[in-house]
């Protein structure tokens, strides 16, 4: 089967495709957007206008063309409105006009799939870290349950929040962790709550703290990344003792922090569990990780109706157990 994924939930427009569930083609075109933050309106015209390149690129880069993909899927959520309806109505246009089975697929658990498949993890504790959500995972009876999550903000929301606040040109996390590197640590909030943890205590803190002379943004940019992670991995190994898991993957767009990748992987050996992380590119928001996790739920379920082919931008992945019901 070869399956042509979409990817557009943010800032990230992605057409992967993937036959048996090797990865064929990738291609990423992100919006970048400074220091503005993410404006639907914006990242959606990003997202039409070079929809038909990256469409181009993709099918190119897998010697393939429309004639031979046998699966469309996309995201469905969740994500931001605007962008997101840009890749369901590529989709539906693509499925109705080459007359191929469609299929929507939740973003976290393509993030989840992609990671067990690369790693070749089976059935771990997962730690998903993105701009919008930090939740716990773990996978009962084919759906996944969350055990703990963000009660305010995602970590990566923490993050790119912060990098606007201080002004970085680039306001992201992989700018707020150079400008980390070398940074002393001052004391921020360390907020958790059983398996659950809260954020924005941290964030306003670390912004009232930036407006002072003596301590420098490089000293706040290390510090409110330490605590994040600091917090993030006493949830992670809080659930490794409560489910008892052997294995653990982290997936999303934050896993792509060496830091954070070091802390859980020194917390795993000193607990005897095996630690699995996916290279970046399926990290970040991609469209191969849409294609693969499309073609395992469409050997599940079947395709979907065109009609029921809408964005959902609150999905949760603790959701698809209503929407696929098996």
């Amino acid at each position: 089967m070869i399956t042509l994924g979409i990817e557009s939930t943010a800032h990230t427009l992605s057409i992967g495709i993937v036959k048996d569930g090797n990865v064929l083609s990738n291609i990423i075109d992100m919006y970048y957007a400074g220091n503005e933050g993410l404006i639907p309106r914006k990242l959606a015209d990003h997202h039409s206008e070079v929809f038909a390149k990256v469409l181009s690129q993709a099918l190119s880069s897998a010697l393939l063309n429309m004639k031979k993909i046998d699966l469309i899927s996309f995201s469905q959520g969740p994500g931001i409105g605007a962008p997101l309806s840009v890749g369901v109505a590529g989709a539906k246009y693509l499925a109705i006009r080459y007359k191929k089975p469609i299929i929507g697929v939740n973003h976290p658990y393509a993030h989840v799939k992609i990671s067990e498949h690369s790693t070749k993890l089976n059935n771990p504790l997962v730690l998903y870290v993105s701009g919008g959500n930090t939740q716990i995972l773990v996978e009962r009876n084919g759906h996944y349950i969350v055990l703990g999550e963000t009660l305010d903000i995602g970590i990566g929301n923490l993050f790119d929040s912060f990098a606007r606040a201080i002004k970085l040109k680039h306001a992201h996390g992989s700018a707020l962790e150079a400008l980390a590197k070398g940074g002393k640590y001052v004391e921020l909030p360390y907020t958790v709550k059983g398996l659950n943890l809260v954020f924005s205590g941290l964030l306003t803190k670390s912004e009232q703290l930036s407006v002072r002379t003596d301590i420098p943004h490089k000293d706040l940019a290390y510090s409110l990344m330490e605590t994040a992670f600091s917090m993030t991995c006493e949830v992670a190994e809080r659930a490794l003792f409560l489910t008892n898991k052997k294995s653990l993957i982290v997936c999303g767009g934050v896993a792509q922090n060496k830091r954070l990748q070091q802390m859980l992987r020194l917390m795993c050996k000193e607990a005897g569990v095996n630690f699995g992380v996916a290279p970046d590119e399926f990290n970040r928001d991609n469209g191969a990780m849409i294609a693969y996790a499309g073609e395992l739920l469409y050997k599940k379920y079947g395709g979907m109706v065109i009609e029921d082919c809408d964005p959902m931008t609150n999905y949760r992945i603790d959701q698809m157990n209503f929407v696929f019901r098996s």
